[in-house]
């Protein structure tokens, strides 16, 4: 048996995000499922998928890394374009657009674990303000009419790094043993009308970039001070903060892993160019 480990990325646009749902719970089909389905037609066996971090419903992924176990002799290309090929051909089947892709496949030692593994976790959330959103970063982008105050933003986010308790920027649902989390930086990059927000973490809550997200916004279009983040993640209450801004923009960018272990994962430059 040997364990392999996928860099998968998709548009989740099409999908009720990374996580088998019961049955009957939603119309849109789960990356799970998909990809599971396309890589037992590779293998010839059911395959369990792990996965470093479950996204959300309309959430896509630059690099989502994915482990499962098999004791088939299979070259590294056949999990990459051999399952490529059956994703492509169970999407033309089921009438619908593929918005899943494996990027590269390596072995790893058996102790590996996608999720327990890893070591930091980097989301880019891509933001539209502007007059009009454009509808080719439809589903792509989160969009504000109102325009952004970038130093602002980025005056905001430096208040909330550092190990901290994000009870304030955590879904209600989420469940999560401890809010605590060490956010290590929140980066901001302007391109036009185009803004990214890059945050890396060693993990990250249910809804939490969606919810820091909302904070940052409301600072950047001046309606609320500089400071309020922060006072906010102090006040430990998720209701004084901003709504969860929407899923359309979030992108699980990379998960960083000890070097030693060889995956060939990668962190792009933090330019909107690069985002995919």
């Amino acid at each position: 048996m040997r364990r392999w480990v996928l860099g998968v990325t998709y548009d989740g646009s099409d999908y009720c995000g990374w996580q088998t749902q019961p049955e009957g719970a939603t119309r849109l089909p789960a990356v799970q499922d998909v990809l599971a389905q396309a890589l037992a037609d590779i293998a010839g066996h059911p395959v369990g998928l792990r996965c470093a971090g479950r996204t959300d419903a309309g959430v896509h992924a630059v690099e989502q890394i994915v482990q499962f176990d098999s004791g088939v002799a299979r070259p590294a290309s056949a999990w990459v374009r051999g399952t490529n090929t059956r994703l492509a051909q169970a999407a033309a089947r089921a009438g619908r657009r593929n918005g899943i892709a494996v990027r590269w496949a390596c072995t790893v030692s058996s102790d590996f674990d996608a999720r327990f593994s890893a070591r930091a976790r980097t989301y880019r959330y891509l933001l539209v303000d502007a007059p009009v959103l454009p509808p080719l970063l439809r589903g792509r982008a989160g969009w504000t009419h109102r325009a952004l105050d970038v130093r602002r933003v980025a005056e905001a986010a430096a208040g909330l790094t550092g190990t901290l308790d994000f009870t304030s920027y955590r879904a209600a649902g989420c469940q999560a043993r401890s809010p605590i989390r060490t956010l290590e930086s929140i980066d901001v990059v302007r391109d036009g009308p185009l803004l990214l927000l890059e945050f890396t973490a060693n993990a990250f809550l249910h809804h939490m970039v969606r919810n820091l997200v909302g904070a940052l916004v409301m600072v950047g279009e001046r309606r609320r001070p500089c400071s309020w983040p922060a006072e906010v993640l102090v006040a430990r209450n998720r209701s004084l903060a901003a709504p969860t801004f929407a899923a359309d923009g979030l992108y699980l960018a990379s998960v960083r892993y000890d070097p030693g272990l060889g995956l060939p994962t990668r962190v792009r430059p933090l330019r909107v160019a690069e985002l995919w």
